[in-house]
């Protein structure tokens, strides 16, 4: 068998581990319920794209250009008007493979090895692989309930500037952070944007989750804010509609999109999801989104009811107000890298804190993801996570089968 690794680079991550299929328990991963896929209304937007404009198909770009089939784009100008407070137009928006594609395109863009960038200091964990793998220097900013905590932003970007370090931008999850949840404050994101102009930064906004609030009112977006087009702004709808059909968008100003279609090489990413998805959601994503995020709350719910019922006063947290995950802390005695590993082999996926966080106390914390789970398997989870906890770090005290009072 040849040994590829003899022509492989030598700075190239470490190799995938071969999938085994899906955990009797997973909570780990952007997934959404199979009963919240609108199977049948994108059954039938599927039927009539194809009849009325598949022939489109026969060119890359479905005769819309490289930034992505024009439909789409024409929702999106509406959606993001009335969702996120942002006013553009068809050409400031690019449609990329999912959100995961635009991060790239954009640090590649612009970041090279050695430059600096502003991060929350919990934080999603692709962000800082990808940030780790480019060999650039984070600088972590707390985020407590308000998001990112902009007192600390100033102090750190004046010592920066005082040692000639200028970031190549702010990166921030403002609308349901990831992993907190929290939703930064309209009063810091001004603070954010005027801290930004001060230092002549470019600022990075992350709003992948931003749909998914139980109340539907949020804060106007940091570009709807931004009068000095220095933001950038990325969404998806692999949270709202399916992850797998992998669309996601950057909007931009011309100056940035036209470098990163330059980048962009891969003839356009899949048109008959954007054609799909453009004839679904003018007409069903709202009502659909609406019912979304009823069930997640319903599923948080009952999460937490879990853990409050077996693990008691070992677990804490905050409540979201929204997203498809749960921050959760435990005592000082327990390391959740180690917890992951075992509670695998009991057939139970959950994220340590390491991989989503920066800070010191980051190894008590876990990542859970709640919205594929049925409710049964969400109990059954818990209690089994419990069980496994108890048997290896003597957490919670009184064993995973015995209710909290």
């Amino acid at each position: 068998m040849y040994d590829f690794s003899k022509v492989s680079r030598s700075d190239l991550p470490a190799p995938a581990i071969r999938w085994s299929g899906i955990p009797q328990f997973n909570f780990v991963g952007g997934h959404l319920a199979p009963e919240s896929i609108p199977i049948e209304k994108l059954r039938n937007a599927s039927n009539r794209v194809l009849s009325e404009k598949g022939s489109l198909l026969a060119s890359y770009f479905v005769e819309s250009g490289p930034q992505g089939y024009l439909g789409l784009r024409e929702y999106l100008v509406k959606k993001l008007d009335r969702y996120s407070s942002i006013s553009c137009n068809t050409d400031d928006i690019l449609v990329t493979s999912g959100s995961s594609q635009a991060m790239d395109l954009i640090n590649w863009a612009l970041l090279e090895r050695g430059d600096t960038v502003i991060v929350e200091e919990s934080n999603y964990g692709g962000a800082f692989s990808r940030l780790i793998q480019m060999g650039v220097n984070r600088v972590a900013i707390p985020v407590d309930n308000d998001g990112m905590c902009t007192d600390i932003l100033s102090a750190e970007l004046a010592r920066l500037a005082a040692e000639n370090v200028k970031p190549k931008y702010i990166y921030t999850v403002p609308t349901v952070h990831n992993p907190s949840g929290t939703i930064m404050s309209l009063e810091r994101r001004k603070q954010l944007l005027e801290l930004a102009s001060k230092y002549d930064l470019a600022v990075y906004e992350d709003e992948c989750y931003a749909d998914l609030v139980w109340s539907g009112d949020r804060p106007p977006s940091l570009y709807g804010l931004d009068k000095e087009s220095r933001v950038v702004h990325i969404g998806t709808f692999s949270k709202t509609v399916a992850p797998a059909l992998r669309v996601g968008y950057i909007v931009a100003n011309w100056s940035l999109l036209s470098r990163l279609l330059s980048l962009k090489t891969d003839a356009g990413s899949g048109a008959l999801e954007q054609m799909i998805l453009a004839e679904f959601c003018e007409e069903h994503f709202d009502n659909h989104l609406s019912e979304l995020n009823k069930l997640l709350k319903m599923k948080l719910d009952t999460l937490v009811a879990a853990i409050d019922r077996e693990f008691g006063t070992s677990a804490s947290y905050d409540y979201p107000p929204g997203g498809i995950f749960l921050w959760l802390k435990l005592p000082d005695a327990v390391d959740t890298e180690l917890l992951a590993k075992v509670a695998l082999d009991a057939g139970i996926a959950i994220n340590p804190g390491p991989e989503w966080s920066m800070q010191k106390d980051s190894s008590q914390h876990l990542r859970l993801c709640f919205a594929k789970p049925d409710l049964k398997n969400i109990e059954e989870g818990v209690e089994a996570l419990a069980r496994v906890c108890f048997e290896r770090f003597g957490i919670p005290e009184f064993g995973s089968n015995q209710p909290r009072n």
